[in-house]
Parts: structure tokens; sequence; C-alpha cells
């Protein structure tokens, strides 16, 4: 049934949502594999995981659910400079790290690559505009996307956004505002998912408006899901839930852009209502907040490697076993990789700023 009692706490003693946190790194390692195989199969209807694109929606729709949580109640306490720098120290450190690993690949690859066609200055200015998170969609090589040396950024990008709209705007309106604002947004979401034929946009030059339109609702969907009480109380647990959300991942590409709208329109909502108010057993909370910890790293370091892995596979064209263990190791190193990342950058540089930034 819907939850009565959750009500707004002070930020030392808010309930954690063990659960969702758990999903966040499943969602992290779904678009992980997603750009594996896409990079394997360019027809999605032979890709298993065709729809794990789809990973950024509900990364959208978390945000929005944690973003009312953590802050309807205190950011006019704590006022919005406070709230900017907080938002930043959180994200900015592996929008850059990922800049770097982007750039050192560009011009390392030992399979490949164009870095010789761009002069100096060039890719300087893409590294700089990659770094403070400015679209710079001029790499054709890399088919236009909006930071050529770090694509997943352009979902970080949006994700400022949406940060900045809900700190002027979004946290002063009513809740039946934000409802209208939501359904407004859902249909602007119906129009470009008809007229693009999918929801796959929002990360290149000719799709960029796309990308505002998937966070627009999905954002506004998280916020509505914490105003209205929405928590659906369940015994799923961690296990049930990552089968709910591995559903609409592997469903099938043939099922077109119809299936993806009803997904992100309403089935995503619905598990972050049944996450939040998932009951997670204690042996399960460690896997959770370990899920947790490494999903922003792994999805802000992984795509460097995309790049190494897209340059091999086209000249050495590897298959079966072969193919199948190198992703697979891939995979593992990948979410290693980010652990350490966690533990040895991100963590780290966070704990210095955040102690400057009260001092």
């Amino acid at each position: 049934m819907l939850a009565t009692d959750f009500d707004a706490k002070t930020p030392q003693s808010k309930h954690h949502f063990d659960t969702l946190d758990g999903l966040r790194g499943v969602a992290a390692i779904a678009v992980v594999v997603f750009h594996f195989m896409e990079i394997v199969y360019p027809d999605p209807t032979q890709n298993f995981i065709g729809h794990g694109f789809m990973a950024v929606d509900f990364f959208f729709c978390l945000s929005g659910f944690v973003m009312a949580y953590a802050y309807d109640d205190r950011l006019e306490k704590m006022g919005l400079l406070t709230f900017f720098k907080a938002r930043l120290i959180r994200l900015q450190p592996l929008v850059v790290f990922g800049s770097i690993l982007g750039l050192l690949a560009f011009l390392f690859d030992p399979f490949g690559g164009s870095s010789e066609a761009y002069s100096t200055g060039r890719i300087l200015l893409i590294f700089i505009c990659s770094m403070l998170m400015i679209p710079f969609p001029v790499m054709e090589d890399r088919f236009f996307n909006l930071f050529g040396l770090n694509p997943p950024s352009w979902s970080l990008f949006w994700e400022y956004v949406a940060n900045v709209v809900y700190a002027l705007v979004l946290v002063r309106l009513n809740k039946r505002l934000l409802l209208i604002l939501g359904i407004l947004s859902a249909c602007w979401l119906t129009y470009v998912a008809s007229s693009a034929g999918s929801l796959l946009g929002g990360w290149a030059r000719s799709n960029f408006w796309d990308g505002a339109a998937r966070i627009s609702y999905s954002f506004l969907a998280g916020i509505v899901i914490f105003r209205y009480k929405l928590i659906i109380r369940n015994r799923l647990g961690f296990l049930g839930m990552t089968l709910l959300l591995g559903i609409a991942f592997l469903m099938p590409a043939e099922w077109g852009w119809l299936a993806e709208l009803a997904v992100v329109l309403g089935y995503f909502p619905l598990i972050i209502m049944l996450g939040a108010g998932a009951i997670t057993g204690s042996a399960i909370k460690d896997i959770c907040k370990l899920s947790a910890d490494i999903s922003y790293p792994l999805y802000m370091t992984h795509y460097a490697v995309m790049f190494i892995f897209f340059n091999y596979y086209t000249t050495y064209k590897p298959e079966g076993m072969l193919l199948g263990g190198i992703i697979f190791c891939g995979l593992l190193l990948l979410m290693l990789f980010a652990y350490f990342t966690m533990q040895c950058y991100d963590l780290p540089v966070r704990r210095y700023l955040t102690a400057k930034f009260r001092k």
C-alpha cells in the first residue's frame, strides 16, 4: 500500500533508501554492457540489452526523487550558493577525471584513432569544454557527441541544468503545479519519441533537445513521487527490484518507441515508488552501498575504454568465446577501476573541497 508516514526529517535522521542505492549501480552496469554490445551489434534488434540506454531515464527520475527528499525542507535555510557548491563538489571531480581519461585514450589509443586529424589548439579547446561541461559537438569521427572525449557527460550536463532549475524554481512550486508541469513534459516527451522513433537522444548535436525532454519529465516525476508521498511498501527486496528494473533494459528493440515511452512515463516511476518502499535485509545493505558507491565513477570513467574497444573490435573482429571473455573481463576491470577511482580520487578530492568550503 502507499506509505503515509514519509515525513521530512533533518539531514542527520533522514531514512536511507538502500534498495534505490543498489539499483543505481545496477543501472550503471547496464549502461556499460549496452555500450559494449552496441559496438558489437550496431543493429539494436540483435542487441540483447538494446534498451540499456534507458538507464539514463531511470537516473533522471531517481535524481528528482532524491533531490526533493534531500533539499525540499532545507534548501532555503542553506542558501543557493551553498547548494550549488555542494552539487559541484559532488559531481564535478569525476567530470574532470572522465575528461582526462578521455583525452588520454584519444591521444594514445593503441588500436588506432584520429588524433592526428586535429590541431593541438582544437584538442585543447575540446578538452577544456569537456571539463567545464560546455557542449562542443565538433568531432565528426565521434558522431558529433556533445562531449567527444567523454560522451556520458551529456546526461551530467542536463543534470546540472535540472539542479539549477530545481533550486531556482521547482523547490518553490506546489504539488499541483508540479503535476501540471509533469503532464506537459510527458506530452513533450511523447512528441520527441514519436518524431525520432526512439528515446535514444540527447547526446549529439542533431538530437540535443531530446535530452531536455527526457530529463524534464523524469526529473519532475521523481519530485512528484516524493511530494505526493507515493511510496509503496513491499518485500521485493534488492533482488526482486533488480529483476524488475532489468526487464526494462532487456525488452526487445522491436517493441519500438511506444514501449520505451510506456517504460519512462509509467514503469520507471513505479520502480522508484517500489524501490523507496522496499525492505532490504541487513546482509544486503552493504552490497547496495557498494553498488551505489561505484555507480557514478563507473558511469563517468568507462567510455574511454569503449573508444579503445571500438577500434580494437573493428580492426581484429574477435568472435565467440574470445569476444565474450573480453567483454566480461572488461566489465569486471571497469568496475574495479571505478572502485579505486572512488577510493583514491573521488572521495579524497570531495573531502578536501568540502573542508575548504567549510573553512
